[in-house]
């Protein structure tokens, strides 16, 4: 192999990604083996973990990238099939120079991508177009390394249990026949309480419903399952592991956000004014909250590779996305593993002394419009929010453009971002009431209207 083009659309800013036979197959995966590899040598290691997800083309992706990784003279240490915390846990637990998780997150079937860690950060936006051009150029370290199956998941499940000292409670688990099953029905049969857990089975095909918790229609089947057995709550994660859903005894969703509220809480009465960090999609309410706990709010970039590095930067002990990925630095790894964010939930509960259901119940009410996509080119969507940003400013607006533009006024708050994966640009929009909520929403058109650009209707 001498070299390689990837598919423009399949390197993206957190991992690559694309459609099998389309935009991404084993050709790539062999590429990204060499040039992870490559990274990894010349970066004075050898040693790398490789997992993989439930989607029936990863076995084969997995094959591909061993044989780039080997080609690249890496020693490599197969962990198989099981949730992208296991990958990353693995990293750190067997001393590795870096780790690959094959995944298509929550992505339809037909999808498949890569997820890159290094022993001691992310490996995102530059790292992966460096990766890119350097395919094309064929510069590679050549060498004679090898392969060999590591079994982690055991020790993932008591690594996850070690710690553990919340109450027994009655739970829903819905695993949305992703990647998390195996691992989760293990955890189960040790976990204290009375445990249902729906759609264990790994099966690419999702055959019960999209792996998405974030997405209130995936959470039906959960919903039913806690109102008939009168669960104490309900949690869900997506296709690879990495991001959580719950939902409390009523069925009520809590959203990322709000979850971290509560993990906010728990967590500062042990480390008090302590750094938290959140991103820009999160409610107003959630850094008030952090604030009146006594901590200290950190608003960041949305992306799970972005939080990462900042958790590394400011040395904060937990932080999270409106999207689930909630990160703990505090007794974990400083990675995204929703199932250790849900042990740290059931533990929160305990700590803080209320069912979750009386938690979401005292929590201010707000209403949100769900996210709002404007398609926008790529050349363009950077170059609308920088419009957008300079309007407002120059009006004298109270604005934060950490990331995009999240500007507050006496209605509440909106936002403005460029998405970093596709060509859309991202709003939302949080009120006290309606009417304040159309305002804000109005205020959103009028600025994408000066830059013409209109709402349609688009699909995620």
């Amino acid at each position: 192999m001498q070299s390689h083009a990837f598919h423009p659309t399949s390197l993206r800013e957190y991992d690559i990604r694309g459609i099998i036979g389309e935009t991404l197959g084993e050709a790539d995966a062999e590429a990204i083996g060499r040039g992870f590899g490559t990274v990894v040598r010349r970066g004075g290691g050898k040693l790398v973990c490789v997992g993989y997800d439930g989607r029936h083309s990863s076995p084969r992706l997995e094959q591909a990238l061993v044989d780039g990784l080997v080609a690249a003279g890496c020693d490599v240490l197969r962990v198989g099939l099981g949730p992208t915390g296991m990958l990353y846990y693995s990293v750190s637990e067997l001393e590795a120079d870096g780790g690959v998780m094959i995944t298509g997150s929550h992505n339809p079937p037909n999808y498949n991508g890569f997820k890159m860690m290094l022993k001691d950060r992310p490996f995102y936006g530059a790292d992966i177009r460096a990766l890119g051009e350097a395919a094309i150029n064929g510069d590679w370290v050549h060498g004679e390394g090898s392969a060999r199956k590591a079994d982690i998941l055991d020790r993932y499940v008591d690594r996850l249990l070690r710690d553990f000292s919340g109450p027994a409670l009655r739970i829903g688990w819905d695993a949305g026949n992703g990647a998390t099953g195996e691992a989760l029905e293990k955890l189960l049969k040790r976990l204290p309480g009375e445990h249902h857990a729906l759609f264990t089975k790994i099966d690419g095909n999702f055959p019960n419903h999209h792996p998405d918790p974030t997405v209130e229609d995936n959470l039906e089947d959960l919903r039913q399952l806690v109102a008939e057995q009168k669960l104490d709550f309900g949690i869900a994660f997506d296709g690879d592991g990495d991001r959580i859903g719950a939902i409390d005894g009523e069925g009520r969703i809590i959203w990322g956000d709000q979850l971290l509220a509560i993990l906010s809480e728990a967590l500062l009465k042990e480390l008090p004014g302590s750094t938290i960090i959140a991103d820009v999609k999160a409610s107003q309410a959630l850094y008030d909250r952090i604030a009146e706990l006594g901590g200290k709010p950190l608003m960041w970039k949305t992306g799970h590779s972005l939080i990462k590095a900042k958790m590394k930067e400011t040395g904060a002990p937990l932080a999270g996305e409106m999207s689930g990925h909630i990160f703990f630095k505090h007794r974990w790894y400083g990675f995204d593993d929703a199932l250790h964010a849900a042990i740290r939930l059931i533990e929160a509960v305990g700590v803080l002394g209320q069912s979750l259901t009386a938690l979401k119940s005292a929590m201010p009410a707000v209403i949100n419009t769900p996210e709002l996509r404007f398609p926008c080119s790529e050349e363009r969507k950077f170059e609308v929010v920088r419009e957008v940003q300079a309007r407002l400013k120059a009006e004298g607006a109270n604005v934060n453009d950490t990331d995009g533009a999240r500007v507050n006024t006496p209605d509440g708050w909106w936002l403005l971002r460029a998405s970093n994966t596709q060509d859309v640009l991202v709003a939302r929009a949080e009120a006290k009431d309606d009417a304040a909520l159309a305002r804000l929403v109005a205020a959103i058109d009028a600025q994408l209207k000066l830059s013409g650009v209109e709402r349609v209707a688009v699909s995620h």
